[in-house]
């Protein structure tokens, strides 16, 4: 395990080799900290990559060629070690390829790249999946960033606010026991924005499809927005731990999900889920910008 970092004179990031998981953004002028600390009372991850499962599995398991494989809830890849592939001044990049450790508990070849640049005020997180083996592969991706909400400690955190670039409403999946369940929820929008209150994250996160928005913001008291997350995924997630009063909220792009309660298919039959052909890739990304 290693810790790396890189700056651009207005950004300075740390990453962590296991997991690849961004421990820390920072701005160098004023040297405010962006991101969650990771106390474990809360909770004990900054910004995981959830691979090659988004959420949870009814069951526990997946089914595949007839045979159940478990998994826990986000996949396999935020708790391994990355090798670090290259590294500039202002961009690094790590991998996880996939070995007979992971081929018993998920049981396709892949190689997982992730990349992060940074631009002026920005992070760009980058993902890249690569398919070596001539069958089919399938898998979800997602990220799960957490952003010190309130900024400042101390402050009201029911002063402070979310924005999305949608226009008067949006609409949740509802969880029930960590899977998706039939219900819906709408949360009015006033300029945009949904206010965080204690109560918010009461039935775990806030699930958002079907590309209802690709901007997302924390606002603070004063109507400024301190971190946007900029994203072309389909669907994506804001959370914070229920009943807690966290200090956090994640903001959550997200290319598939956990399962719905009544969901009886396979894994290549997971709603968002993606698909590989023989040595094809995938890539995305999304963006951080601090104010």
């Amino acid at each position: 395990m290693a810790m790396y970092q890189i700056s651009n004179g207005q950004l300075a990031i740390q990453i962590d080799s296991m997991g690849a998981e961004l421990k820390s953004l920072k701005r160098t002028d004023t040297g405010t900290e962006y991101l969650w600390e990771g106390d474990p009372e809360y909770w004990k991850r900054t910004s995981p990559v959830l691979f090659p499962l988004v959420g949870g599995l009814r069951e526990g398991s997946f089914l595949l060629d007839g045979k159940r494989y478990p998994m826990g809830q986000h996949g396999f890849a935020r708790d391994m070690e990355f090798q670090l592939k290259s590294q500039s001044e202002h961009e690094i990049w790590f991998q996880l390829q996939s070995d007979a450790q992971t081929m018993e508990k998920y049981p396709y070849a892949f190689l997982l790249e992730l990349g992060y640049e940074l631009k002026e005020d920005s992070v760009l997180v980058k993902w890249k999946v690569s398919n070596p083996a001539d069958t089919d592969l399938y898998f979800s991706i997602g990220g799960h960033p957490a952003f010190c909400c309130p900024l400042v400690k101390g402050e009201n955190q029911e002063a402070y606010s979310i924005w999305f670039d949608a226009k008067d409403q949006v609409i949740s999946g509802v969880i029930e026991n960590g899977l998706m369940s039939a219900s819906q929820a709408v949360y009015p929008l006033k300029d945009g924005c949904l206010q965080v209150t204690e109560h918010l994250f009461d039935q775990d996160a806030l699930v958002i499809e079907e590309h209802q928005a690709h901007q997302v913001a924390l606002v603070k008291p004063d109507g400024s927005h301190y971190v946007t997350v900029s994203f072309d995924a389909p669907l994506f997630g804001v959370w914070s731990p229920p009943g807690k009063k966290a200090p956090f909220v994640c903001i959550e792009p997200w290319y598939g999900r956990c399962d719905a309660g009544d969901f009886a298919g396979s894994w290549q039959e997971r709603k968002w889920g993606q698909q590989l052909a023989a040595g094809e890739s995938f890539a995305a990304q999304y963006q951080i910008t601090v104010g």
